[in-house]
């Protein structure tokens, strides 16, 4: 049995080459494979919609996502 066939290629952690405020939204970005701005203006809107839940949701992916290495 192959075991390389369950090993996760782009880890999720923070970009803290590419960061803005602290590196989750350009983590998230490079983990799914997305545009940085796209990942960043849908937290934004997100935090029009939903401000609680969205800061909530930031400051906890802040600190529980490990940094990149």
């Amino acid at each position: 049995m192959n075991s390389n066939k369950y090993r996760v290629e782009r880890p999720l952690s923070k970009d803290l080459v590419h960061k803005q405020i602290s590196g989750v939204c350009a983590g998230l970005a490079r983990h799914f494979d997305l545009p940085r701005f796209g990942v960043r203006v849908a937290v934004v809107v997100f935090g029009f919609m939903m401000p609680v839940a969205s800061v909530v949701a930031y400051v906890v992916a802040a600190f529980l996502m490990p940094n990149r290495h």
